[in-house]
């Protein structure tokens, strides 16, 4: 490290990003990197965070003068930094889409700053099928040109041996539940359990100008309340964007549905078939066992094959299956 940041100069520093599926140490190599680089002018943030923070840049920036205020902010983010590290980033909003190109190409080729940066995905699947993409595309080139494109992506989850001989379905919902998931979000995660409070939230785009809230987000995990996703009319199309976007999905409160709840259980129905179909990591809380969840009102026949892949998606081949794969 002290050969590329040492006493030379200053100088722009190739960058790294590094992708590859859940679990596979990317995490744990940009902890050693970012602990062992020996220079101050280095921060490290997690990348919605970092979004929220140019947003509120911009709008301030645009507040004050006229003119581009992108160059205007990566000025100011760059002062006294030599080396910007990102974990897990993911693009799935139309806002951070259309200014990442040319944010990250002033901060890296006008203000000479280092990115690093893990994904989990390659620079090519970046924002797939977003809205007007094509406004997106400059910044792959950037990192294809910029960054050293590295793939950890070897055949073990090491994140799995976190959550050993802990369950993914819990019952009933209660504080004993709660306190279980709260131990697989920060197991997965690695987010200091004094910091519960402080959990970052994001918005998904889903389609159009359209987005949904996650209450909280983090390192490609996502927490719920089953009133939030199936209490409220959504389709397909909110269920694929969380499938698509998040490796690992945490359900509470999965209450048992009778007739009266036949629009929530239809909901439910296509929610699990976007996880499972994805391969999303599934943890819940819930007042039965999937069998037991709807057994009278429209469609409960069909619910049987929603019970079988909710029982499915608790196996030791399902849970060490990747993100998205055969999907």
């Amino acid at each position: 490290m002290a050969r590329l940041f040492g006493k030379a100069g200053p100088r722009r520093v190739q960058g790294v990003y590094m992708w590859g599926g859940v679990g596979r140490g990317k995490s744990m190599l940009m902890d050693l990197f970012h602990d062992t680089l020996a220079i101050p002018q280095k921060r490290r943030v997690h990348f919605h965070a970092f979004m929220q923070e140019v947003h509120a840049r911009l709008r301030e920036a645009r507040k004050s003068e006229s003119g581009d205020p992108i160059p205007r902010v990566a000025s100011a983010i760059a002062q006294d930094l030599r080396c910007l590290a990102f974990d897990e980033m993911v693009v799935n909003n139309s806002a951070d889409a259309m200014i990442m190109s040319r944010l990250f190409r002033a901060l890296i080729c006008d203000e000479g700053v280092t990115v690093v940066t893990t994904s989990n995905r390659p620079p090519h699947d970046l924002y797939k099928d977003g809205l007007n993409r094509e406004h997106f595309l400059p910044f792959i080139d950037l990192i294809r040109a910029e960054l050293d494109v590295v793939e950890l992506n070897g055949p073990t989850d090491y994140r799995l041996d976190r959550i050993g001989g802990m369950d993914s379905w819990y019952v009933p919902n209660g504080e004993v539940a709660t306190e279980a998931l709260r131990e697989v979000f920060f197991r997965l995660t690695d987010y200091p359990v004094e910091d519960a409070a402080h959990v970052p939230t994001a918005e998904i785009e889903v389609s159009g100008n359209r987005r949904l809230h996650v209450p909280k987000s983090l390192k490609g995990v996502a927490v719920f309340s089953f009133k939030r996703l199936c209490g409220e009319p959504r389709g397909a199309a909110d269920y694929l964007a969380i499938a698509r976007t998040y490796h690992t999905v945490i359900i509470v409160g999965i209450p048992v549905m009778g007739p009266d709840m036949r629009n929530e259980a239809a909901r439910f129905v296509t929610l699990v078939d976007a996880l499972y179909e994805n391969k999303v990591k599934l943890f819940a809380a819930a007042d039965a066992v999937p069998d037991e969840l709807y057994r009278a009102g429209d469609g409960s026949f069909e619910f049987e094959r929603t019970a079988s892949r909710l029982n499915e998606m608790q196996s030791d081949d399902y849970m060490a299956a990747g993100h998205g794969e055969d999907a």
